[in-house]
């Protein structure tokens, strides 16, 4: 499978590949930054997140995007899309400690928003969250969440979903 590259004004959204394998062990082994992720992991365990991230696309003809700051050619973080077995799908991201808080989450989301919409033609784009992630219910209310339904998930749970819609006016250059 073709991963495809979205470009917005600063960021590439790229295949994540073995260059990001620094970035994957700084994130998860950061206790406080990876705790809605399952971490803190080994470096092994973030080698593992990684390939799996790459396979999703494979096996499921979506997945995340290495997040990649166009003027330094850094790895940021992901977004894309996530599902594991017996999850719904959803909108996901993750932004290493000192990529937070300049937009950049905000920017690539809404390219695989409108990916999503556009090129995998899905009619709903959905996200949700832990009730006390306060800086990703921030996120999914500048993307235009609207709360659908609050749900069960699979590790006993419960969770608000959001939908998101498409994003207003143009943010990919071609």
């Amino acid at each position: 499978m073709l991963i495809p590259t979205l470009a917005s004004e600063r960021l590439d959204l790229v295949p994540p590949d073995q260059d990001c394998d620094l970035a994957y062990q700084r994130f998860y082994a950061d206790a406080e930054a990876s705790a809605a992720y399952g971490g803190p992991l080994t470096a092994a365990a973030a080698w593992s997140r990684l390939v799996y991230d790459l396979g999703a696309w494979h096996m499921q003809g979506f997945g995340v995007w290495a997040i990649r700051r166009r003027a330094d050619a850094s790895i940021l973080g992901v977004c894309g899309f996530w599902q594991g077995r017996g999850w719904p799908r959803e909108l996901t991201w993750w932004l290493l400690p000192e990529a937070r808080g300049q937009g950049y989450a905000l920017e690539a989301s809404r390219l695989a928003i409108e990916h999503a919409y556009d090129k995998f033609g899905w009619e709903s784009v959905t996200t949700y969250t832990a009730d006390d992630n306060a800086p990703a219910k921030a996120l999914i209310a500048r993307l235009g969440g609207v709360r659908v339904t609050r749900q069960m998930f699979p590790d006993g749970h419960e969770r608000d979903v959001y939908q998101l819609p498409r994003s207003a006016g143009p943010h990919a250059t071609p």
